[in-house]
């Protein structure tokens, strides 16, 4: 069971990469990897919303949608929740951190909308995960994301200092990278 478990996060995380696998969750990816700071903001942030989200939708299922033969329901009810979450974090953001509030600026709300976060409950959901094994693969798959965008915004910290041509200056080169990313990424399939 352990090992089982262990193999889902690996995967989740790594193998099947929410971002660099799956091309779910770009708008963040590549709109908050300025600077390390932010990335790690938001990759907390998503890891807290994903893995809440993982929780709450996983038991909604089961004893709600399920028990009263209502699964057709489950994109509108998991948004719902997704939302939530998301309004409850930024919240405790505004007053706790505002500073990583203001530096997050449009795309915490973003959250809500993050094609990941709702590709992780639909994910749990059509692979009937159960309630542990769903929170380990929306924590895990939380975890590859932020992995991914602490990368991107080092790399992109990086090249401040470069001497890039002009034509792939700007968001070309921040895509150049991630494609290499994604590449190097795919070395992680033989490990399971």
């Amino acid at each position: 069971m352990i090992r089982n478990l262990i193999f889902l996060a690996l995967g989740s995380a790594l193998i099947n990469n929410v971002v660099l696998s799956q091309f779910l969750g770009l708008c963040p990816f590549l709109g908050v990897s300025k600077k390390i700071k932010t990335a790690v903001g938001m990759g907390t942030s998503v890891i807290f919303v994903i893995t809440l989200s993982s929780i709450v939708t996983g038991l909604l299922y089961k004893f709600l949608l399920v028990k009263f033969d209502i699964t057709y329901l489950k994109t509108i009810i998991f948004i719902l929740v997704i939302a939530a979450l998301v309004q409850f974090l930024e919240m405790f953001l505004k007053r706790f951190i505002p500073s990583l509030y203001k530096s997050l600026g449009v795309y915490l709300p973003l959250i809500t909308t993050n094609c990941a976060v709702l590709g992780v409950a639909l994910t749990n959901v059509s692979k009937e995960y159960d309630l542990l094994e769903g929170t380990i693969n929306g924590l895990a798959t939380a975890v590859g994301f932020t992995i991914s965008i602490v990368i991107l915004a080092g790399i992109r910290e990086k090249m401040q200092y470069n001497d890039i041509p002009k034509p792939f200056r700007g968001m070309p080169i921040v895509l150049l990278s991630a494609g290499l990313m994604a590449i190097a990424f795919c070395g992680f399939s033989g490990l399971i």
